[in-house]
């Protein structure tokens, strides 16, 4: 559901190309969806590494007024839109973030979450160090600073196997860009090329397409990928094939853009083949099917192609309001739901009415459409969810809510049925989910559907543990 469940970070990087500045700008732009609070962008002559980040959108960020992207102006530039799930929503935490040290100046931008970051910050400030931001991403600058790792022959590669969790990360050094994806490749990352044959790196590849360059390949998991004079190169910090990958499938359900590629095949056709299941699995005796835009579009046009029931727009987005989930507030997300989508009456009065939204996580958003629906008319409504009840929260880069508050893991489905104020309701199966898949089931994540945590999270943190809050244990995992 559009208000309840957040991802944090959207990243762009590009060597070589004279409007690098201006390319990471419209990459960016490209990347909106997943994150709103803050944006930034440096950029390098090769010599020397210029930042600027601030918060907001890229358009309030980098207004034209400003002239911000001229003065940035370089042919090496990396970017990155943010969601905060580890560090709070505020200046300092912006990304970018730019340091220098002995090897010289170093700018990174990170997706994911470092779930030991807060044992790696605890031991680095016993012995000194400090730190200006609360992110998760600072820990990773530290640890390259350090003595013992700089005279390591790849010091980049040693340090990420320090780091436990999520992580797509882009640095860019004043010479060079290097990209990173966690050995088990649970964010995605992606490697593309302009027509003029400057390489670009990208959370997705739908960022590739807001500047037309063209699709290469994602980035492996455990791989370093490094954009220089010489073109593209790699190499591997763990050994190729001795992790078995964890993609979070989430991606393809919710966060990712339609028309990107990520793990190996379209989201749009992915969440198509969401919707034709869900129909198998869960059919109703319907009039019409309206998706919750946007993200249950793609699955209802499948659902209705499965069922034979005619498809429309019974609910419209605002795209003047910003998206929702990523709102850090509860009351400014519940306002803006209200704003965000309106009932067409002409499509859903009087009708059975099979809503198809991509999950729901606390549910009083969800309830709120329903009796939205009733009130213009709807006989009645059939929910229908393209995923597996959300019962466990995740440490890999989603900031659901704490598990106390999912609503799938407090009520049965009848329970749930009478609290949504719908008619009937359906699941996805979670075994229904991953038939959808290209790749092998267990090559997927589904902890917040099973509470099967591939990487242990028992040093996990959640957005604010930075800022001195504590996890406590409860029923054998991390609550808040």
């Amino acid at each position: 559901m559009i208000s309840e469940k957040r991802e944090n970070c959207g990243l762009f990087g590009i060597f070589g190309d004279p409007e690098a500045v201006e390319k990471t700008y419209f990459g960016l732009f490209g990347l909106q969806h997943r994150g709103q609070e803050s944006a930034g962008i440096a950029s390098s002559n090769g010599e020397f590494i210029e930042c600027y980040t601030g918060m907001g959108t890229v358009s309030r960020v980098f207004r034209s007024s400003t002239g911000l992207l001229e003065k940035l102006a370089n042919p090496i530039a990396i970017g990155h839109v943010r969601y905060s799930t580890t560090g709070s929503s505020k200046p300092t935490n912006s990304q970018p973030l730019l340091s220098e040290y002995s090897r010289g100046q170093v700018a990174v931008a990170h997706n994911g979450n470092v779930i030991n970051a807060a044992l790696l910050r605890e031991e680095y400030e016993a012995h000194g160090s400090i730190f200006k931001s609360t992110s998760d991403t600072e820990v990773i600058i530290h640890l390259l600073a350090k003595p013992t790792h700089v005279a390591n022959p790849d010091p980049l590669g040693h340090v990420l196997n320090h780091l436990q969790g999520a992580y797509s990360l882009i640095f860019l050094y004043a010479d060079r860009i290097e990209a990173a994806r966690d050995p088990f490749g649970i964010r995605p990352l992606c490697i593309g090329q302009t027509e003029k044959g400057a390489y670009v790196v990208a959370s997705e590849s739908c960022a590739l397409d807001a500047i037309d360059a063209e699709f290469i390949r994602e980035v492996e998991p455990g791989e370093i990928v490094r954009l220089d004079k010489d073109g593209l190169s790699n190499r591997f910090f763990v050994t190729p094939g001795t992790v078995t990958p964890a993609h979070c499938i989430f991606e393809h359900v919710y966060f990712a853009k339609q028309n990107s590629v990520i793990f190996g095949e379209n989201v749009h056709e992915f969440r198509k083949k969401l919707g034709r299941q869900l129909a198998v699995e869960h059919p109703a005796d319907a009039d019409v099917v309206v998706p919750v835009p946007d993200s249950g579009t793609s699955a209802a046009v499948g659902y209705s192609e499965q069922s034979k029931i005619p498809f429309d727009m019974g609910l419209v987005r605002s795209h003047y309001v910003g998206r929702t989930f990523i709102s850090p507030g509860q009351q400014l997300r519940e306002l803006q739901v209200r704003l965000k989508l309106a009932v067409i009456k002409e499509v859903v009065g009087g009708k059975s009415v099979v809503v198809v939204d991509d999950s729901i996580v606390r549910g009083t958003t969800t309830r709120g459409k329903i009796r939205t629906l009733r009130q213009a008319g709807a006989k009645e409504v059939h929910m229908r969810v393209s995923c597996p009840a959300l019962r466990y929260p995740c440490f890999y880069g989603v900031d659901f809510p704490t598990k106390k508050e999912l609503l799938a893991n407090n009520l049965d489905l009848e329970q749930i049925k009478e609290f949504l104020e719908v008619d009937s309701i359906g699941y996805m199966s979670l075994e229904g989910l991953l038939s959808c898949a290209d790749l092998p089931a267990d090559h997927y994540c589904t902890a917040c559907w099973s509470g099967q945590y591939r990487i242990p999270v028992d040093t996990a943190v959640n957005k604010f543990s930075l800022e001195r809050y504590q996890m406590r244990m409860f029923d054998g995992r991390q609550e808040l």
